[in-house]
């Protein structure tokens, strides 16, 4: 690793200078607790969508997404191929819920269908997870710092904490929007240049280079067999992987709460459908990346995969580089914590503050409490994060995914229990709820089965347990509750309601046209990626 140089520090500087000074500018028109969590609905849909797609494709992605296809080739693709489905299903059965009532605790719907019991589980279950999660983030982003600049990662760990503290503790969720679009920019330059380079410093030609991959199985991205122990089949990213994305973008506050700082619900839908559109671009680039690299290092063993990446770059030399690397992981990484600083300190105030503890205060008291939680969970994600840093191993972005999947059966199986289900109960709900938990870690423990599964397995257990825990506890259940789908199709019918609203649909259930587009995309992906097996 050579010298990290005066021309990298001030690229990286000026990048983090930038995003303070947006904080501050954007924090000067936060003037109550609304505003910090879902800003003044003025926000361009363009903007939201570009912060969508920079949240969940953090550092995360830039890392661990070529390390995971240097390890298991093209097919890691097959992880990723479901979100067009996801964004589908989050936009006709979640988004009308969520818009509709003009919460910004995406939660408060848990109470309003069953009660404050089961809005305290879930708020809880997604706090927990949310913070392993930006953990993860973190620590990754502070071994890349480590690693370029040869500052101690524990120190990185505090920096990088500081700095996206600074700017979200400012501006709330409208900074966290705006300087995601900076952030994304940077990113896919940085990408971009590593991959530019990679393909001019290849003693090979790209046509030698496919045909090596395809000769040692890393060229197939569509594995189909029946196989519940393997990660990357086809099987376990159209059916596991749907569910378990439909989990995060559609339960998930860190990623809906910027949506509802849209105009109105079609600005909101169309934000998610640039993710839906996008993501899959993004992903394979990242992948095609990994196995790229696999070519031209020859398959040798790396320490730390996840830095394979980094030592490219620096092996290349380019001035400025390795500055505007630095700063592209740091974008990545903080577009994702920003996120989930904001959203984390979002659902502590509304709900437990200020549900059980200080009801009734004025407005600018909330906003205080809500800027000293987002400091409460920034510093509290540093110890997992030093964790992290002390025992992982293999690509971070697989560790955090696996991560993810012990939750994400709990929170999708009580949305679509609230959703789909006339019989399911408060009490009902808390028994599958833990039942569905219980049966995912004794499945994790004892058997072979692959992650991308447990949001089947836990989400089936939680609905098969609800449904009879709740028959028994309460009763067969003779009223059709509001907040169903159902329900609500009855109350518009009922009231006279307008179904659409600027050509949108309002209501949960119905289909936009652009879904059709979005399906038959989805389609072309997989003819795309079913095809690339021939062209080698």
């Amino acid at each position: 690793m050579t010298e990290f140089g005066v021309l990298n520090w001030s690229i990286l500087i000026v990048y983090i200078v930038a995003n303070l000074f947006l904080g501050l500018v954007i924090g000067k028109r936060i003037k109550t607790d609304n505003d910090f969590y879902i800003g003044q609905k003025t926000t361009p849909w363009w903007a939201i969508g570009i912060s969508v797609v920079a949240t969940y494709v953090s550092a995360m992605t830039f890392l661990g997404a070529p390390a995971w296809a240097y390890k298991d080739g093209l097919s890691v693709i097959a992880i990723h191929l479901n979100y067009p489905l996801v964004i589908m299903i989050v936009i006709i059965f979640f988004f009308p819920f969520f818009y509709n009532s003009g919460v910004a605790s995406i939660y408060e719907y848990q109470e309003k269908r069953f009660g404050k019991r089961a809005r305290a589980l879930i708020s809880s279950i997604w706090l927990v997870s949310q913070t392993m999660s930006s953990a993860a983030v973190l620590y990754a982003t502070s071994a890349v710092l480590s690693f370029i600049t040869g500052v101690d990662v524990i120190a990185a760990i505090f920096i990088v904490t500081t700095i996206a503290l600074a700017y979200t503790v400012l501006g709330g969720i409208t900074a966290v929007i705006w300087t995601d679009v900076i952030q994304s920019v940077i990113l896919f330059a940085g990408a971009g240049i590593i991959f530019y380079a990679l393909l001019n410093e290849s003693s090979f030609s790209v046509m030698d280079s496919l045909v090596q991959l395809k000769a040692e199985g890393k060229l197939n991205p569509l594995i189909t067999d029946w196989d519940f122990n393997a990660t990357t089949t086809v099987w376990s990213g159209i059916i596991a992987m749907t569910l378990y994305h439909t989990t995060v973008y559609g339960t998930n506050q860190m990623m809906v709460q910027r949506t509802l700082a849209a105009k109105n619900i079609g600005d909101a839908k169309k934000s998610y459908l640039l993710m839906g559109f996008a993501a899959f671009f993004i992903y394979l680039f990242f992948i095609i990346l990994g196995v790229l690299f696999y070519s031209y290092y020859q398959g040798k063993t790396f320490d730390n995969e996840n830095l394979i990446i980094l030592e490219f770059a620096a092996e290349y030399g380019m001035p400025g580089l390795m500055g505007l690397i630095a700063a592209a992981v740091m974008a990545a990484s903080m577009s994702s914590l920003d996120s989930a600083f904001n959203s984390l300190s979002t659902v502590t105030t509304i709900d437990f503050y200020k549900k059980y503890f200080k009801k009734g205060a004025p407005e600018a008291h909330y906003l205080k409490a809500s800027r000293f939680f987002t400091l409460f969970w920034a510093l509290l994600i540093i110890f997992p994060a030093i964790m992290y840093h002390l025992h992982s191993s293999g690509s971070i972005l697989e560790v955090l995914s696996k991560v993810g999947s012990y939750f994400v059966g709990a929170q999708l199986g009580m949305f679509g229990l609230g959703f789909f289900s006339k019989q399911a109960t408060e009490n009902g709900l808390l028994v599958g709820t833990a039942v569905g938990f219980v049966t995912v870690v004794a499945v994790a423990i004892g058997t072979d089965v692959a992650w991308p599964w447990y949001c089947l397995i836990g989400g089936g257990a939680n609905v098969i347990v609800t449904i009879i825990a709740s028959r028994i506890i309460d009763g067969k259940q003779h009223e059709l509750s509001e907040y169903t789908v159902k329900g609500q199709q009855l109350k518009f019918a009922r009231e006279g309601l307008a179904e659409k609203e600027n050509g949108w649909y309002r209501i949960p259930g119905k289909v936009d046209r652009v879904n059709y587009w979005l399906f038959a995309f989805f389609i072309l992906t997989l003819i795309f990626l079913w095809s690339i097996q021939y062209m080698v």
